[in-house]
């Protein structure tokens, strides 16, 4: 499932590739149940009539939501939800299977959304009703406003939760996910079974340096992406950030900074990995 950081590759790649471009027309593509991906639309006309003509002015993230703001006063929000993909391609390439939705430029290729499980969604809304439907429950976002350390430090006091369990936490930070959670407590040296309100000022520090360094060195490696269905870019390029991985998926191997061997521990549905002899 794609992350934060996979989002905020996307969004900086559309910031790039989309922003200035006037839409030609769009279409829901017919048969597989495609309209299953616009739910808030009951007839592909609506849809498409929202966004022929329109000019993308702009790109954010709320969350793990992307959010294309129009020149018509309406915006484009997606959500590619476990599965789902975005890419521009030119309009000469062969379309891939489950793509739902294409949306040409009058200049400049296509972009596509592909969903094989059809549990995204694509709608388009009024800029003036965006608070409403894009709400952002999290606490902080590390990626698009950095917050205080001692702001962060009092975060921790008042959530008193063990630190893994903390970082996947949708309503701390949206979409660290396992992996990314992992490899920001290594980075830290702390154990994923400390409570948040048990840590030193320098704990702390470190829990904070750790989190902003592991997000930006992914963003910097466009992503993580595992296996063929992995996550990919808008110009449907994998991710390279699993080459940096400290410890994810490498219980028995020696840890990168003390040489001790990396362990493996469920905690509760999940797993978490671990060095035992430098996170503490």
């Amino acid at each position: 499932m794609p992350a934060l950081v996979e989002i905020e590759v996307l969004k900086r790649d559309l910031e790039k590739e989309v922003v200035g471009r006037r839409i030609k027309d769009a279409e829901i593509r017919p048969g597989s149940n495609a309209m299953k991906v616009v739910p808030k639309h009951g007839r592909r006309k609506e849809f498409q009539d929202l966004l022929e003509g329109a000019k993308i002015e702009s790109v954010r993230r709320a969350g793990l939501k992307l959010v294309l703001e129009l020149d018509n006063d309406h915006a484009m929000i997606l959500d590619l939800g476990p599965g789902g993909r975005l890419v521009k391609t030119s309009a000469s390439d062969d379309l891939e299977p489950h793509t739902h939705i294409v949306v040409p430029f009058t200049i400049g290729g296509q972009m596509r959304f592909v969903d094989p499980a059809k549990r995204g969604e694509v709608y388009v809304a009024p800029r003036a009703e965006l608070d409403d439907l894009v709400t952002t429950e999290y606490e902080i976002d590390p990626l698009d406003h950095q917050v205080a350390w001692q702001r962060f430090s009092q975060i921790l006091i008042d959530r008193k939760q063990p630190l893994k369990e903390l970082l996947m936490d949708e309503g701390f930070i949206a979409g660290l996910g396992d992996v990314y959670s992992d490899e920001i407590l290594w980075e830290a040296g702390l154990r994923y079974d400390r409570h948040s309100d048990d840590l030193s000022s320098q704990d702390v520090r470190r829990l904070y340096r750790g989190l902003m360094e592991v997000l930006q060195e992914a963003v910097k490696a466009r992503g993580l992406t595992y296996g063929e269905d992995g996550f990919t870019d808008l110009h449907g390029d994998p991710g390279e950030y699993q080459r940096e991985l400290k410890v994810y998926g490498r219980d028995g191997a020696a840890c990168p900074r003390c040489r001790h061997t990396i362990f493996k521990e469920k905690v509760g549905k999940q797993v978490t990995y671990f060095c035992p002899q430098c996170q503490s």
